[in-house]
């Protein structure tokens, strides 16, 4: 049996709790106890979680775990010396350690990530960067695995990085029954991004939701303005203008991005080449993808691709 220690703390944020969903969930796939969890806390007892309703803990004790797993909240919580003392043992008792979301902060704080890459909830980010400058933060990334310890993104990334774990430890096959008992895609590689293309844009009216529709379905178009507008049901003029007012960029740049994001997926869930992921976002070629892709993400394609492969584990 897998011993699951998940650490909370005064204000802990209850998403967190998705991600052991996922080993329960498990258990029931495998019809068997694989995982056993334990909530823990500095203290024990009763913590009060920030939706203000608590859950009743065990007291760090000497019970060794082969994954610890520390909770987020809302915002960057103070990190107690008891946290520190309780991370710093599970790195050395424990097969691995993880932190979803703010829960970086805490490993951050006892050294566990010093010279380690490591991701969090994109809107702390800097934070991390800024305060831990041995750790070296990639803050774009959806969970992260250097050695044995483990980050991730906020929110339902912690759902990527449990069911990760899942994999690791029981296969893709349970793993993927498990995302589907979820009603979630198949965990999301770690190398991929926090950020969609098709959100930053957020178009205000249905018309110009329709050329942004129609430009996600037909990248390997040329996509110019007059086609685009044709699909909004506007002149080229008129749409160039509404466009922008409602996305902030122009239609060109927005059809980058949208295709930087398609030939991204294609790099993160595939093994297509280059040349091919290429031409079928509508690049035409991988120099003018590489171009693209230096512009929008400041790394080349081949970065992309070997962040997603050492994501995997």
């Amino acid at each position: 049996m897998h011993k699951i220690g998940y650490v909370v703390f005064p204000g802990f944020q209850l998403m967190g709790f998705a991600a052991v969903t996922a080993f329960e969930i498990a258990n029931l796939t495998l019809e068997q106890q694989a995982y056993d969890i334990a909530l823990l806390s500095e203290a024990g007892g009763e913590v009060k979680s920030s939706a203000g309703f608590g859950v009743v803990t065990k007291a760090f004790d000497e019970t060794e775990y082969d994954t610890v797993m520390f909770g987020a909240g809302t915002e960057i919580e103070p990190v107690t010396p008891g946290l520190v003392s309780f991370a710093r043992h599970a790195l050395q008792a424990s097969r691995r350690v993880a932190a979803p979301c703010t829960g970086a902060f805490i490993l951050a704080e006892s050294g566990l990530l010093d010279g380690r890459r490591a991701t969090t909830h994109w809107a702390f980010a800097r934070q991390l960067r800024d305060r831990f400058p041995h750790v070296k933060v990639e803050e774009d990334r959806i969970f992260i695995v250097d050695g044995s310890v483990w980050t991730s993104a906020g929110m339902t990334a912690g759902i990527d990085l449990a069911l990760a774990m899942v994999e690791k430890d029981h296969g893709e096959e349970i793993a993927r029954s498990v995302a589907r008992k979820l009603v979630v895609y198949h965990r999301r590689a770690g190398g991929q991004s926090q950020f969609s293309a098709l959100l930053e844009l957020d178009p205000k009216s249905d018309r110009i939701q329709r050329s942004v529709n129609y430009a996600r379905a037909n990248l390997r178009n040329v996509l110019s303005v007059d086609e685009l507008a044709d699909a909004a049901g506007l002149s080229p003029r008129q749409f160039s203008r509404a466009f922008r007012a409602e996305t902030g960029q122009s239609p060109a740049k927005a059809v980058e991005n949208l295709r930087v994001e398609a030939a991204r997926l294609m790099m993160e869930q595939g093994r297509h080449s280059m040349d091919v992921i290429a031409e079928e976002t509508g690049f035409s070629d991988s120099d003018r993808m590489r171009r693209a892709f230096l512009r929008t993400l400041g790394q080349p394609p081949q970065t992309i691709r070997r962040n997603a492969r050492e994501g995997v584990i």
